[in-house]
């Protein structure tokens, strides 16, 4: 808890400096270098592509020969590190992505910052972790940590960071990480609130739900935006795939030159397209583009977006999504006002929805999307349409897709990740692998009182009961014994078969963690009895969750580690 609130603490400043940083490179190079040419010299205008150009190469470069890692949105990785190398990330990152993502965004590139501070909050997190020689589980623990902490910093949405990090980066919702990562996300928040001030990211009127008849319009609105966030996820792969496949014989820094280039000059037409769009959004929510501009700000910044992060810059996809259900949403809102006049409510509603529902179709994280709307906005009342639309789009998102545009990257890098963990390596492990065999059971035959004394020198939390043969006949939990413990009358009487929960799930030794992880995850059990294959009520040993989680821990860590020696053991490693 103490290592949470630190990291919680580190992060808070560190969005602070990241912020600051996007700053300073956006006076410098769009500002002051665009701005002077644009005034002082002919055609001054089309100057934007060579700065925008210059800050891919410079981000090239950077991401070339200090960390890779630091190219893209961010969160992948992250999510990687924790699914597959016990939350190992080089210290190095934190420092790298900040300058990268900064100059990226600073220079014009199309990219949010929310990416960036969770990898860097996460790469503190991690270094912390290493630093006193944590467990892989609290160094996953400190990274989601981080992670919380940068989101609650950037956005004064400390709910929604702790809620992405449990939802997102580690998946899971158990009380070991929910206690630390809050802590994280509020001291996060109030550093950030210390340096920004208290008031919400968006400045929003309080829209307010017209009438019952809305809805419908709301959850066509999910529909649309279910469509729109799987678009962007295949248009942004697509251009990756361009640029990784098609190009891949120019060098990676060239690569981003030449999306900055294309970038730079879409921004000579569209100039809101660039940076974060935080202006254009504002303009949207309030009501003040038409039609036919909003339309056609959704697809410049879904080109911008994905041209800056495919050809290997360095930023969030989460302010573009933000952007692009604003438009969405907007152009749908003046699109239902003209149809329905009547009970409509105004089109910034529809602009506040749709960037929930975006989001939510985008990550496939319903909560984080609900919860950040609500505390970027400060707007309470447009809840229960925002929690229709998010809802439906993820729906229509999930019936196309089975993948994220978070878990999409890592699918492509040979992860299979299912609730946080590598699926391909649970089903490496067997439960006879990782059972343990020697153990303490209760005689079927045994009276309560017995049980009682018995129980109460054991170091298990569940029993499994033999009858006369051997053979398993039932469970015996602490919680069962709990509820027997004040019947006195019954200790010479009862015995323990009878007390037994008889409708028991087991598992089979040749069974994979892939289906044990589910049963521990649905049973919420600390153990299961592990039975032959050959006879489903022999007990052939019991399996902790907390050895499954070890065995899977040392696994994915083991082979992250070979991987990283041989890739930098041969030369295309090194390149």
């Amino acid at each position: 808890m103490l290592f949470g609130i630190f990291v919680g603490l580190v992060t808070g400043f560190a969005a602070i400096a990241f912020r600051e940083l996007i700053y300073f490179f956006n006076l410098l190079l769009l500002e002051r270098a665009w701005g002077w040419a644009e005034a002082s010299l002919p055609y001054g205008r089309a100057a934007l592509p060579v700065i925008t150009g210059l800050g891919g190469l410079t981000v090239g470069l950077l991401v070339r020969f200090f960390a890779r890692e630091a190219q893209g949105h961010g969160v992948p990785e992250v999510m990687a590190a924790v699914a597959v190398r016990g939350g190992i990330i080089r210290p190095r990152v934190a420092v790298v992505k900040a300058l990268a993502s900064a100059i990226c965004i600073g220079s014009g590139g199309s990219a949010g910052r929310e990416g960036p501070i969770v990898q860097i909050g996460s790469a503190l997190g991690s270094a912390v972790g290493q630093l006193f020689h944590m467990s892989a589980q609290r160094v996953r623990t400190l990274v989601a940590c981080g992670a919380a902490a940068g989101i609650a910093a950037t956005f004064n949405a400390p709910i929604a960071g702790a809620l992405f990090s449990l939802e997102i980066i580690l998946g899971d919702f158990g009380f070991s990480n929910f206690a630390p990562v809050v802590a994280a996300s509020v001291v996060g928040a109030e550093v950030g609130r210390w340096y920004f001030g208290n008031h919400p990211s968006l400045t929003v009127l309080h829209f307010q739900l017209r009438s019952i008849g809305e809805f419908p319009l709301y959850a066509v609105l999910g529909i649309l935006a279910g469509f729109a966030g799987i678009i962007f996820t295949k248009v942004l792969y697509g251009q990756e795939d361009l640029y990784e496949k098609v190009l891949r014989a120019i060098p990676t820094p060239i690569r981003a030159m030449i999306g900055g280039v294309l970038v730079g000059t879409a921004g000579i037409f569209l100039p809101e397209v660039l940076g974060t769009g935080y202006g254009p959004i504002d303009a949207a929510v309030s009501g003040l583009l038409p039609l036919t501009f909003l339309a056609l700000l959704f697809v410049g910044k879904m080109f911008a977006t994905t041209t800056t992060l495919g050809s290997g810059g360095s930023g969030g996809i989460f302010a573009p999504s933000l952007f692009m259900g604003a438009m969405l949403g907007g152009a749908y809102g003046l699109a239902a006002r003209f149809v329905f006049p009547g009970f409509t409510a105004q089109p910034g509603a529809y602009a506040l929805v749709g960037m929930g529902a975006m989001v939510a179709s985008a990550t496939y994280a319903p909560l984080t999307a609900v919860v950040i709307l609500f505390e970027m906005t400060d707007n309470y009342t447009i809840i229960l349409p925002l929690m229709t639309a998010c809802v439906v789009a993820l729906i229509v998102a999930r019936r196309l897709s089975d993948l994220s545009i978070y878990t999409r990257k890592i699918k492509r890098a040979g992860i299979h990740l299912r609730e946080g963990k590598d699926v391909d390596v649970l089903k490496s492990i067997n439960a006879s692998d990782v059972m343990r065999h020697e153990f303490e059971t209760i005689y079927g035959g045994m009276l309560f009182r017995d049980v009682m004394a018995f129980v109460q020198e054991a170091r298990q939390n569940s029993f499994p009961v033999l009858d006369e043969k051997g053979e398993l006949v039932g469970v015996i939990s602490m919680q069962i014994l709990r509820r027997w413990i004040n019947e006195r009358s019954f200790s010479d009487v009862v015995v323990a078969e009878e007390l037994a929960k008889r409708n028991i799930v087991t598992v089979v030794e040749t069974e994979t963690l892939s289906t044990v992880w589910d049963k521990f995850e649905r049973l919420d059990v600390e153990s299961l009895p592990v039975v032959s294959s050959e006879n489903p009520r022999r007990l052939v040993g019991l399996l902790f969750r907390e050895d499954a989680y070890a065995a899977y821990t040392s696994k994915t860590v083991g082979l992250w580690a070979e991987k990283e020696e041989g890739e930098t053991a041969s030369p295309a490693g090194r390149e």
